[in-house]
């Protein structure tokens, strides 16, 4: 694995980004019926772009139709079905399309464990087969692939000496502290990134990808529970390190689409996302009545005796959505 990761003076680049031509409007969402991607889509929307949304199976182009969702974002959207994990099938999806936003959403079966191991696989080969399909696709110049904050937190805690106590995007979580754990969200997403970095030298294909904190917003635990159930697992060890970071659904779906127009001249490589870090305990009392989960899970036994080992930085993305945009609100993170 090996990112491609260039930091750029953006003053030497100088200007604002060209303005895209017709042909580079139309744009393919992955896991587009999922609590993310539907933000995605929404924000792509309201910068102009045709979106072709990809989703599992035929019932989730049922689920669509019940939730109204085509009436609501108008002529601008049609769908697809596709394998996630069949490259034929991903190339006839993106046919057309000059970018690709893979969201990556899964959704354990059983409902209850959130993420299993099983899934982490499944995530990796699905990175594997948009990636290529993304290299095969004449049409497909770019894409846009939704890691985690997971992906770079993780790390030995017999190693702590030789780790920066600012994470910042150019961390990765330590593979095995997530097996030894059973983090197996953390370790799908680490692993699935890595593969996506990849793939993508081996094929010189354009990727990004972005690390958002938990994503909330508007009935997430309803909304998005499997992601939501997953994540916290560790949730803990990651507020006591000062790691327990959150990013609104419209933030972060904003900053897919601001670092998607940015690929054009200047952005590249990893981005973290986030809008918030609970670090204090009325913090921690809020975000688990949120998640209707007792405070104790949160805190511990002994609430005053947590102290942050780690600093979150963003500075990186913080940079590149600082710049007025035509199309979406100014995406804030700390």
């Amino acid at each position: 694995m090996e990112e491609e990761e260039e930091e750029v003076d953006e003053e030497r680049r100088g200007g604002e980004d060209e303005e895209e031509e017709e042909e580079d409007r139309l744009v393919c969402v992955t896991s587009g019926i999922s609590y993310l991607g539907i933000a995605v889509v929404d924000s792509l929307l309201k910068c102009g772009y045709s979106v072709r949304v990809a989703v599992d199976k035929d019932e989730d182009l049922e689920k669509m139709r019940e939730m109204e969702i085509f009436g609501e974002w108008g002529n601008g959207v049609s769908a697809v079905t596709s394998n996630l994990t069949d490259v034929k099938s991903l190339c006839e999806a993106f046919n057309g399309c000059r970018g690709v936003f893979h969201t990556s959403a899964f959704a354990d079966p059983s409902g209850v464990s959130g993420y299993t191991k099983c899934m982490a696989d499944l995530e990796v080969k699905a990175s594997e087969s948009v990636l290529e399909a993304c290299a095969r696709t004449e049409s497909v110049k770019k894409c846009i692939f939704t890691s985690s904050l997971l992906a770079c937190i993780w790390h030995n805690n017999n190693t702590l000496s030789s780790i920066p106590t600012v994470l910042d995007h150019k961390c990765w979580s330590d593979e095995s502290v997530c097996r030894d754990k059973k983090l197996w969200f953390a370790l799908g997403k680490t692993l699935a990134e890595k593969a996506a970095w990849r793939v993508a030298k081996e094929c010189d294909m354009k990727l990004v990808t972005i690390c958002p904190g938990l994503v909330t917003g508007p009935d997430f635990c309803r909304r998005n529970p499997t992601a939501t159930i997953a994540y916290l697992k560790g949730v803990r060890e990651m507020y006591t390190d000062g790691l327990l970071a959150t990013i609104d659904v419209a933030r972060v779906a904003d900053a897919h689409v601001r670092v998607y127009k940015a690929m054009k001249n200047r952005a590249s490589g990893r981005y973290i996302c986030f809008d918030n870090v609970i670090k204090r305990e009325e913090q921690a009392v809020e975000f688990a009545t949120q998640l209707e989960m007792h405070a104790n899970r949160i805190l511990g036994d002994d609430p005053t005796g947590s102290t942050s080992r780690f600093i979150l930085c963003n500075k990186k993305l913080s940079k590149l959505v600082s710049r007025p945009t035509r199309c979406s609100s100014f995406l804030r993170c700390n």
